[in-house]
């Protein structure tokens, strides 16, 4: 049976069927990417039989890796054109808090509730804690766009979903890589290379080259389009061939890459005309789609499931402590630092939509290339899982009751 021309059929079927329906599926518990895993565990090896990942003959990891790769490459570029121009700068002060001191307690929560409940060794528990740390921007995506986010979800509040899950998306690099030396190097050697190889070089250039990558490539659209020297279809190829182009050189010179296309994005944003802004989120958006449900398809035919057995039930309270305890006392105890968020409900429902999904699946994958990593990969699928079901299916329910609650929804219309 040719498994490739299957996997093309339930990936071009599911991608095509939820687009039908995308705006009836906004209004209901079922989100896409949720959809989408279940579709992948009914036809993975467990269950029909009609896609095993292990028999391609490829370390599963490595697919995943890659996978995820573009798929937050292609997502990330839409997330930033989805955010406003300025909002970066007008908000900075409370964006550093979300991506600083709030990914930080994020970080040191999870890695905590993985040493307490499951009794991992020190450095694999803080390695596992960073790897579920980033708010992912793909699911968060699902959440703050379309009919029911934009009824009874302020736009500040979607914004700053946006941009922080984006942010966070590529500096948990700097969280995931911290442990993984401390595993495989002395102390003091870690560190060292920690802060001169991770912090000033991966992440440093990446900034810098993503910032360049973003103000040439938007730069250039401005004067092709003022020549006439570019068509109108054109656009769509230009932001899919920037957040490529970033992402290969990025890998090729061992940086970020994540950080690098998420920066790119942002500042090809701040380029671009307003105009050019809107049709390219919308189009970006679409190929968004199509490139991030099958990422979810793909993780539900690889579920370690013995592995999640193994846990029994202490990966049942895991998965419920760090839906509970990881983000939304974060947000709490910042609230007073977060100008944006006017109440506790604001508190609460922002902290509450902090999905765990494609981000937490690249560092799973990615660091299998530097040590032996069976254990994280078992706890973040969990994980990952739990976190697509449950926030895909109280996105739109705790949605309408914000807005009732808060008076906002006809304000969010507006």
């Amino acid at each position: 049976m040719d498994e490739f021309s299957i996997a093309l059929i339930i990936i071009g079927g599911t991608v095509m069927a939820l687009g039908l329906i995308s705006n009836l599926l906004a209004r209901t518990i079922l989100m896409e990417p949720t959809i989408a895993l279940f579709i992948g565990i009914l036809c993975g090896p467990e269950v029909l039989g009609f896609v095993d990942p292990s028999s391609w003959g490829l370390p599963q990891f490595v697919v995943i890796e890659y996978v995820a790769r573009l798929t937050l490459g292609i997502g990330l570029v839409a997330v930033a054109l989805r955010i406003p121009k300025g909002f970066p700068i007008q908000n900075w002060r409370a964006m550093t808090v979300l991506i600083g001191p709030g990914m930080l307690l994020m970080w040191l929560s999870s890695s905590f509730l993985v040493y307490l409940i499951l009794g991992l060794p020190f450095w694999l528990a803080v390695l596992t804690g960073a790897v579920i740390t980033p708010t992912d921007p793909i699911v968060a995506s699902s959440i703050v766009t379309g009919p029911v986010a934009e009824e009874n979800l302020p736009q500040r509040m979607r914004h700053a979903l946006s941009f922080e899950s984006g942010a966070n998306d590529g500096l948990a690099y700097l969280f995931v890589f911290l442990p993984v030396l401390f595993l495989t190097l002395p102390a003091g050697e870690a560190l060292t290379a920690w802060l001169a190889r991770v912090v000033l070089w991966e992440l440093g250039f990446a900034l810098l080259f993503g910032a360049a990558a973003g103000y040439t490539a938007g730069k250039l659209m401005v004067y092709a389009k003022a020549r006439k020297l570019m068509e109108r279809h054109s656009l769509l190829a230009h932001t899919l061939a920037l957040s490529l182009f970033v992402l290969g050189v990025s890998k090729l010179l061992q940086s970020d890459e994540i950080v690098a296309v998420f920066v790119a994005g942002i500042i090809f944003d701040e380029v671009v005309s307003s105009s050019d802004q809107a049709e390219e989120e919308r189009v970006q958006e679409a190929v968004n789609r199509f490139f991030s449900l099958p990422i979810f398809i793909l993780l539900g035919t690889v579920i370690p499931w013995a592995g999640w057995f193994q846990l029994g039930w202490s990966g049942l309270v895991l998965v419920i402590a760090v839906l509970f305890l990881r983000r939304l006392p974060t947000l709490l105890l910042l609230r007073p630092l977060l100008p944006g968020l006017e109440s506790w409900k604001d508190a609460l429902i922002v902290g509450w939509f902090g999905p765990i999904a494609i981000g937490a699946l690249y560092y799973a994958g990615v660091i299998h290339r530097h040590i032996e990593g069976d254990q994280v990969w078992v706890i973040a699928t969990l994980v990952i899982c739990a976190s697509t079901v449950v926030h895909g299916m109280s996105a739109a329910p705790l949605s309408l009751l914000y807005g009732r609650a808060s008076g906002r929804a006809r304000k969010a219309k507006n």
